[in-house]
């Protein structure tokens, strides 16, 4: 009997499928038998395990991100779920190119919300899913490459600290 992960995993995978408008049979057509319609079949119905390996193939068969392969429950989805915090004075004097994105988007959030403190900015999963797209990485690969570039804020109370100390 398939483990729940099984099945959440498969409905994923099925999800996915349909909304490409393939049936079974269509994935074994255009992967040109590559993907046999009978084991995508298993792995949907959570009948199947399938490794890391093959879902990383069948992701790029999808042409969809291999965490969207897997069901919402995931520690992946989980991990990718945080928000964080820019610290916008570096962030728009920051001199990397790569950062002009992510400074637009930043001034738009800080249009949509009103917020125009100037220090710094959370931004929410949801952002970060995007921005993440934006850069052909996932959430965390954002996050690790901001941190690089210096431009997040560790601990946001050691903001407020400062700021108590200078009025």
């Amino acid at each position: 009997m398939p483990s729940e992960y099984a099945k959440a995993l498969g409905s994923r995978l099925r999800s996915i499928r349909q909304q490409q408008g393939l049936s079974l049979q269509g994935v074994e057509e255009k992967s040109s038998g590559r993907w046999k319609a009978v084991v995508v079949g298993s792995y949907e119905r959570g009948d199947r395990a399938v490794t890391v390996a093959r879902l990383a193939e069948l992701a790029e068969f999808y042409r969809v991100p291999v965490g969207e392969l897997l069901p919402d429950g995931s520690s992946v989805r989980h991990e990718q779920a945080n928000k964080i915090i820019l610290d916008l004075e570096k962030l728009y004097e920051h001199p990397a190119e790569e950062l002009t994105v992510v400074a637009r988007y930043a001034r738009g959030i800080q249009q949509q919300r009103g917020d125009y403190n100037g220090r710094v900015l959370s931004i929410r999963a949801d952002d970060l899913r995007t921005l993440a797209v934006v850069f052909d990485t996932t959430p965390s690969g954002l996050v690790e490459q901001l941190n690089e570039f210096g431009v997040l804020v560790a601990d946001p109370r050691s903001l407020m600290q400062n700021q108590g100390g200078q009025n």
